[in-house]
C-alpha cells in the first residue's frame, strides 16, 4: 500500500495552476501556500509533462503503466520459479528407477 500523500490532491492543483496560470515563481507560490518548494517543483514538472510540455519524463499514464507492468514481471518471475521447481521435481520422479513389487 502506498505511504499516505501529504499535502491533498485539490492543494496540489491549485498549487500548480497558480504557478502555471500567473507566471509566479515556484517559491513563492510554495511560501504562500505552505508547501515545500521542491515539492512544487515536482508537481508543475508532472503537470508539464502530462500535457506534453517536456518529453524528459513520463506521463502520470505511462508511470501508472509502467508501476503495472513492473508489478506484471514480478508475479511472472515468482510463477516462473515455481514451475521451475515443480518441473524439478517431476524429471526427479521419472528419473527415479522403478521397481516391481514382488508377488
Amino acid at each position: 500500500m502506498p505511504a499516505p500523500r501529504k499535502y491533498p490532491d485539490e492543494l496540489r492543483e491549485r498549487a500548480v495552476r497558480e504557478v502555471r496560470t500567473t507566471g509566479r515563481p515556484i517559491a513563492h507560490v510554495a511560501k504562500d501556500l505552505g508547501i515545500h518548494k521542491e515539492a512544487l517543483r515536482g508537481w508543475v514538472r508532472q503537470a508539464e509533462a502530462d500535457s506534453g510540455e517536456r518529453d524528459d519524463r513520463l506521463t502520470s499514464v505511462e508511470l501508472e503503466e509502467l508501476k503495472q507492468l513492473r508489478k506484471e514481471v514480478a508475479e511472472l518471475r515468482r510463477a516462473n520459479e515455481i514451475l521451475k521447481a515443480a518441473s524439478a521435481l517431476f524429471a526427479q520422479e521419472l528419473d527415479r528407477p522403478r521397481t516391481s513389487p514382488t508377488r
